[in-house]
């Protein structure tokens, strides 16, 4: 399972702290490490695929990091695709208007058919990137021009594909910061009076909330401006599935 990490904030924060032990869980996660960050008012995105608990080149990334308002960061363990820097989140794209995306993923796409013919156009070969080009395709589908619009066609694509598939996310496009969760006790958060922090796991020894189930919800400056559908659609393993039924002796 890969590991996912969002920030949203109504001022610049120094979140080193949190990164520093988000990027030391990659001895689990060994096949890559990424890092979106806004650095002298441009939002970059540094990745490479090596682990990234031993990788000295996110350690000078991270001390070298600025105070932030948005930032994703990923580490992988590859299910899906090969051990390449292709294959490394976050993934970006620029929707017609010219807003960038940016995309990272925590989970395996089990039931997607719409997402096939991106196999022929994505540069890697992630089922997470194959989401991030057709997430791309229904936003240009349509003339948005405000935030609701932008939610409304994201909440739309994610009830669509989170049917038996795990679908975790954190998309950021520029404004708002999208959050997705639909297996159970895989994302928690940590609010506090100006920012919000969101990671696979807690990044420290805080009160940190579980995030709620098959909801897509947008932040923006540190605080929820958007929810979505309650659409239901829990993604529960096979090994859990079969527990469950037998606890209910089906």
């Amino acid at each position: 399972m890969c590991e996912l990490l969002g920030f949203s904030a109504k001022r610049e924060t120094d979140i080193r702290k949190y990164l520093r032990e988000f990027f030391s869980h990659g001895t689990n996660h060994p096949h890559g490490w990424g890092l979106m960050r806004e650095n002298h008012n441009i939002t970059e995105i540094i990745k490479k695929a090596e682990c990234s608990a031993k990788s000295q080149t996110i350690s000078g990334i991270v001390a070298e990091t600025q105070p932030q308002k948005n930032t994703l960061a990923h580490i992988r363990l590859a299910t899906v695709g090969s051990i390449k820097t292709e294959n490394c989140h976050p993934y970006r794209q620029t929707d017609n208007t010219g807003r960038c995306w940016t995309l990272i993923h925590n989970g395996t796409i089990y039931s997607g058919k719409q997402l096939m013919k991106y196999l022929y156009t994505q540069t890697g070969d992630t089922d997470s990137e194959r989401i991030s080009l057709a997430l791309l395709d229904e936003i240009n589908k349509k003339n948005l021009s405000t935030p609701e619009q932008r939610f409304d066609i994201v909440d739309n694509f994610v009830v669509t594909l989170s049917k038996r598939n795990k679908l975790n996310l954190i998309i950021f496009d520029g404004e708002l910061l999208y959050i997705h969760q639909n297996m159970k006790n895989t994302l928690y958060y940590k609010p506090e009076e100006e920012s919000v922090i969101f990671s696979t796991r807690p990044l420290d020894n805080d009160d940190w909330k579980l995030y709620p189930l098959t909801q897509l919800c947008a932040f923006r400056a540190g605080k929820k401006v958007f929810e979505g559908t309650e659409h239901g659609n829990i993604f529960v393993p096979a090994l859990d599935y079969i527990t469950e039924m037998d606890a209910m002796n089906i």
